[in-house]
């Protein structure tokens, strides 16, 4: 069976986690109404989504 020769540092062990962050969410801007938005989703202002009308919003029915 194998036996580490010697231990491993708290500095090793901490390194190899030290890397597990979660990115923040891809923010784009909407080609249409030129709001944020996340990436790969439907619009929440306008309803548009790759430059065709996906949903009807309540923002865009009062406009």
């Amino acid at each position: 069976m194998a036996v580490p020769k010697s231990k491993q540092s708290k500095q090793r062990s901490a390194t190899r986690y030290a890397q597990w962050k979660i990115d923040p969410a891809a923010v784009g801007e909407c080609p249409q109404c030129h709001e944020a938005k996340l990436a790969h989703r439907v619009c929440r202002k306008c309803g548009f989504y790759d430059g065709q009308k996906k949903i009807e919003t309540e923002k865009a029915k009062k406009e």
